[in-house]
C-alpha cells in the first residue's frame, strides 16, 4: 500500500458487523467495479471465532484480486491468519511496537483522529500510512471533524501517505481529492442496498475533482 502518484486510491472498510452469507459477495462486486488498494476488516466484536471466520472469507475475496487485507487492532490475528497488516486505532502509541513485532514487510497503519502531531509521531515510528477523520460532517461526539486544512498541510509537508475517512459524501470527496492519497470508504456504501452503486457515485465525485 503506497501513496498515490495521481488521483486518490480507494481503501474499503468493512462494516462493524456483517453476515458471512452475503457480505463477501457485496465486497467482491465493489472490488470488481474499481481498483482498490486495501480492505480493512473492522469488526466491532471481540469474539475471536467470528473475527477469524470473517477474515478467512474476506481474504479469499481480496487476495484473489491482489488486494491487501488488513485487520483493525488485532495484530496477533493478522500474523496467524496470513493477513497483510494491522490498522491501529490508538494514534501513534502502538506503532513502534507493532512495527518491531510484525516486521518491515507488514502494513502498519494508524488512525490519528484530527491530530497532526499524532500523525507525525506515527509516521516517525514506522507507520505506512496515517488516517484522519471524520473527514465529513458528523453529529457524533462534539461534532468535530478533520478539516481540509489538515489534509492540505499534510499533503504539503509530510511524505507518509494519508487516508481521509469518516462520513464521506460527494462534496467532501471533491474537496479532498487533490490533497489526500486514499479515501477510506465504509458505511457510506454498506448501509445501502447495492454498495457498488453507492461506490460508483463516489467514484464520479473523485473523477469530477481530477
Amino acid at each position: 500500500m503506497t501513496d498515490a502518484s495521481g488521483p486518490p486510491q480507494l481503501y474499503l472498510i468493512s462494516p462493524p458487523a456483517f453476515e458471512l452469507s452475503t457480505f463477501p459477495a457485496r465486497l467482491a462486486a465493489c472490488l470488481d467495479l474499481a481498483e482498490v488498494a486495501c480492505v480493512r476488516l473492522a469488526l466491532a466484536t471481540r469474539d475471536e471465532d467470528v473475527i477469524c471466520r470473517a477474515a478467512d472469507a474476506l481474504r479469499e475475496v481480496t487476495h484473489s484480486r491482489d488486494v491487501a487485507l488488513v485487520i483493525e487492532t488485532h495484530a496477533v490475528l493478522a500474523e496467524r491468519l496470513g493477513l497483510d497488516g494491522v490498522h491501529l486505532t490508538d494514534g501513534a502509541r502502538s506503532v513502534r511496537a507493532m512495527r518491531k513485532k510484525l516486521g518491515a514487510d507488514t502494513i502498519v497503519g494508524a488512525f490519528c483522529g484530527r491530530s497532526s502531531h499524532d500523525g507525525m509521531t506515527a509516521g516517525e515510528a514506522g507507520a505506512d500510512y496515517v488516517s484522519f477523520g471524520p473527514a465529513g460532517a458528523s453529529a457524533l461526539g462534539d461534532g468535530s471533524r478533520a478539516e481540509p486544512d489538515l489534509f492540505q498541510w499534510w499533503s504539503d509537508m509530510i511524505e507518509v501517505p494519508v487516508v481521509a475517512e469518516g462520513n464521506l459524501d460527494e462534496e467532501t470527496i471533491r474537496t479532498l481529492s487533490p490533497i489526500t492519497d486514499f479515501f477510506g470508504i465504509g458505511e457510506e456504501i454498506w448501509d445501502v442496498e447495492t454498495p457498488s452503486d453507492a461506490l460508483r457515485a463516489l467514484l464520479r465525485a473523485m473523477a469530477d475533482a481530477a
